[in-house]
């Protein structure tokens, strides 16, 4: 079975009579990289300051490693590191400098985490410069390196890639990814930019006015939104083997109410369309069909006019 490294049950989070959290549950496996999608004010942060131990729940069950009593939940963040407020860096130290300081703040031994932490970031040739002289980027980048510094097995990250050039966002989505491959560190990430989510994570927990909408794998969100011609005809069984026999196709689906989507000749509808006349199949409609990450969460939380 599939270790579970976040489980949350029915969790609520009220600020006097408004919920920030109304009863969600999310699962989280060893080795994910969980992507929280929701609008500004959907409850992304709120669910990620529970976690990390920011803020308290009102209602419902947190769990994390296997442990939900308090006293327990909150030795095992010790194997956490998480970006949800920036870091107060000092602006006049060096990065080096910053992390050694923090190091010795947490207890982290051993100060060859500091060079190791600077390189899995691609700092480690600039460390000994100020930070008040880095780049947003590079900001973004020490921020990684503090939360990284204790070898931690899970990542909690909001909004990291805020303000990134696309060079940096491509530079960060690889730190991570290699983070992931190599150490399977556990990640969970909010990010608005869903482009680059759709490069990263494994699951996604989409939020919406504090409850969760749904969660889903990257292999079942890519089946819903995979590019297809949606046909629609009188004989399913008969528009088969037409699709198998005289089309050579056999990347297809029977769907209910006599539609079939068919992952080929997404250009070429017409060629669809003259097999089947041919064989004397009516079709009724034929469409092309598919979307990406962004459509799909528009239309999740129920179109443009909520978005």
């Amino acid at each position: 079975m599939t270790d579970i490294v976040i489980r949350t049950q029915n969790i609520t989070k009220k600020y006097k009579n408004n919920f920030a959290l109304n009863n969600v549950s999310i699962n989280i496996r060893k080795g994910d990289i969980y992507g929280l999608i929701g609008k500004n004010g959907a409850g992304k942060t709120t669910l990620l300051r529970i976690i990390s131990g920011l803020s308290i729940l009102n209602e419902g069950k947190l769990e994390i490693f296997g442990q939900t009593s308090e006293s327990d939940l909150n030795s095992v963040r010790s194997r956490t590191g998480c970006i949800i407020e920036s870091p107060n860096f000092y602006p006049y130290l060096s990065a080096r400098k910053n992390l050694e300081y923090y190091r010795i703040q947490k207890g982290i031994p051993g100060k060859e985490c500091v060079e190791k932490a600077l390189n899995n970031v691609g700092l480690s040739e600039i460390g000994n410069k100020k930070f008040k002289n880095y780049s947003l980027g590079m900001k973004q980048r020490l921020g990684l390196a503090l939360a990284i510094m204790g070898n931690p097995d899970l990542l909690i990250l909001d909004e990291p890639i805020n303000g990134l050039d696309p060079i940096g966002i491509v530079e960060f989505r690889e730190i991570l990814k290699k983070l992931n491959r190599e150490r399977n560190t556990t990640i969970i990430i909010s990010s608005h930019i869903l482009g680059e989510l759709s490069q990263l994570a494994t699951t996604y927990g989409f939020i919406d006015n504090g409850r969760l909408l749904q969660e889903i794998t990257s292999k079942e969100i890519e089946e819903k939104c995979r590019h297809h011609l949606l046909v629609k005809v009188n004989d399913t069984a008969k528009a088969s083997v037409v699709i198998e026999k005289e089309l050579g196709c056999d990347d297809y689906h029977v769907l209910n109410d006599n539609q079939i989507k068919i992952y080929a000749f997404i250009d070429t509808p017409e060629i669809v369309t003259q097999a089947l006349i041919k064989n004397n199949i009516m079709v009724s409609t034929i469409n092309q069909c598919g979307a990406n990450l962004e459509d799909y969460f528009v239309d999740l939380i129920g179109g443009n006019q909520n978005a």
